[in-house]
């Protein structure tokens, strides 16, 4: 390594390490003396990348820097190191929360110097949190917690392949969780010859890590255990290692690792949609113990309305007995009473008896017929705040036409995307969840010229983007009328968030297809 003389943004002088002959450490500099390393966090044998945290001296912002190295002089390291940036670069268009954005992709010439032993460096933004390596370096992790961490990482997954991108999650040191707890793709950088199936494959091997605290692909880091395989040359089952994992987890695991066989997980859509089942029943299992416990009843013969056998105490039978006398005495009471009523009632109407008064009699029944019943409550209309696609399993379709669902023209709808087979084929269902400022009473939900026999489903959730098992059913499912079709909600709690949600298609055989020309809400008066 050489000594240079760099200025600091001030323009006071500083004295700077650049690296040479591919030798890197903390405060060294590279491209071109833009970016201090501050911490190595990995490296990808299989391309000689190197993960590392650095400092952008013109931005002042942290950055993740993946740094291939290489001899400049080896030409198929150097073609092969090109096309891994090129794949880098074409990421860099791409918008995920859940993916670090490519910000600059550096080449020979271009950033790097001849003799630093650099083939090419990734410029991303920083990810903040913690390692995938060191959340398993004590252990699994609780099947339930693994399937909330991952369900984002899936969700990116399938938003790229849709725009035909690989993204290349396949090293465990690429990936990072978040402070929200979820998985983030920190170093992105797909090696040439990764495929589609391989990001797939990735997913389930990230699973698997977290079930197991063991890494299944090869090529993995020294840190991390491998999985031992099965007889069938596929990895040992996740639950064979850990008891605790449930078996379908366990299942999709494997089946999404396995490149042969029936039932092989092979889009992330299938592989969210299992994930999500999986994650609604364990915390149903989860949460039963529970509000069993608050019962208090550790009885196993106990009763279904009770949580304790009777304890025989004459005193209380007592208090019993003298409380269902009084009881039976204020229901004959409350009986003799109401007859008495009726016996008055009838006579006074009866108007051929001598005692009758004929003209009081027509006043108080002309005041009866006259009196006026009070009007039906009218359901007042409520403009959302916002919507959006509502897709738990992944990305929603035609994201950018949902405002037009919304803003008061039949003639500018939203659609689906076009599905080759009928819903839930590939996926449970998509939508809209719309978001008002207020909590509102909905009353009624009015679909203005949606396609026919598209079947609708009105849901409420406490958030504005709710795993499907978390929202409320309140109305439906009502099959789509040529023209509006008016869908009335009973019984709802006052909501913040209403999904319109979509669980058959109308159209044809190969083509099915829905639009919804304009959603109308409704709230009972206050």
């Amino acid at each position: 390594m050489d000594t240079r003389r760099n200025e600091q943004p001030n323009g006071a002088p500083r004295t700077s390490i650049r690296a040479t002959g591919g030798s890197l450490a903390p405060g060294g500099v590279v491209g071109d003396g833009r970016y201090r390393l501050l911490a190595q966090l990995g490296v990808d044998e299989r391309a000689n990348a190197h993960f590392w945290r650095a400092r952008d001296g013109q931005l002042r912002r942290d950055v993740a820097l993946t740094l291939i190295l290489g001899d400049q002089a080896d030409l198929d390291a150097t073609r092969e190191a090109r096309r891994t940036l090129e794949r880098a670069a074409h990421t860099s268009q791409f918008g995920h929360p859940h993916v670090a954005r490519v910000l600059d992709v550096l080449t020979l010439g271009s950033g790097i110097a001849a003799g630093e032993g650099l083939l090419g460096i990734i410029v991303a933004e920083w990810s903040k949190g913690t390692d995938l390596i060191d959340i398993v370096d004590e252990g699994p992790v609780a099947p339930v917690v693994a399937c909330r961490m991952i369900d984002s990482l899936v969700s990116a997954v399938e938003q790229a392949h849709r725009s035909g991108l690989v993204l290349g999650l396949d090293h465990p040191q690429r990936i990072r969780r978040g402070p929200d707890g979820q998985l983030r793709l920190a170093f992105p950088g797909p090696l040439p010859e990764t495929t589609l199936r391989d990001d797939i494959k990735a997913l389930g091997a990230v699973l698997y890590l977290l079930l197991t605290a063991r890494w299944p692909l090869p090529g993995g880091p020294a840190a991390i255990a491998p999985a031992p395989h099965a007889p069938n040359g596929g990895v040992v089952p996740p639950r064979s290692l850990e008891p605790t994992v449930p078996a379908e987890l366990s299942s999709l695991a494997v089946r999404t690792l396995s490149d042969g066989g029936e039932g092989g997980i092979r889009t992330s859509s299938a592989f969210l949609r299992v994930l999500q089942q999986v994650a609604a029943t364990e915390e149903r299992k989860a949460a039963a113990p529970a509000e069993g416990a608050a019962t208090g009843s550790d009885d196993p013969d106990s009763g279904f309305w009770t949580t304790k056998r009777p304890v025989s105490d004459p005193a209380r039978r007592k208090k019993v007995a003298l409380g269902a006398t009084a009881l039976v005495v204020a229901a004959v009471a409350i009986l003799a009473w109401i007859g008495l009523s009726l016996i008055s009632f009838f006579s006074e109407d009866d108007t051929s008896g001598p005692d009758v008064n004929v003209a009081e009699s027509g006043e108080q029944n002309t005041e009866q017929k006259t009196s006026p019943s009070p009007p039906p409550e009218t359901p007042e209309p409520v403009r959302p705040a916002s919507i959006q696609v509502y897709n738990p399993e992944g990305t929603g379709d035609f994201t950018s036409l949902a405002p037009a669902a919304i803003d008061g023209d039949p003639g500018t709808p939203w659609q689906t995307d076009q599905y080759k087979q009928q819903l839930p084929a590939l996926k449970s269902g998509v939508g809209l969840v719309v978001s008002f400022d207020q909590p509102i009473d909905l009353a009624r939900v009015l679909v203005v010229n949606g396609t026919p026999a598209t079947r609708v489903e009105i849901r409420t959730a406490e958030i504005g983007n709710p795993f499907l098992d978390n929202t409320r059913l309140v109305a439906g499912p009502t099959d789509l009328e040529q023209g509006p079709t008016q869908i009335d909600v009973d019984n709802a709690q006052p909501t913040s968030h209403v999904v319109v949600w979509l669980t058959q298609l109308g159209g044809q055989q190969g083509k099915f297809q829905s639009s919804i020309g304009d959603l109308e809400f409704y709230r009972r008066p206050s």
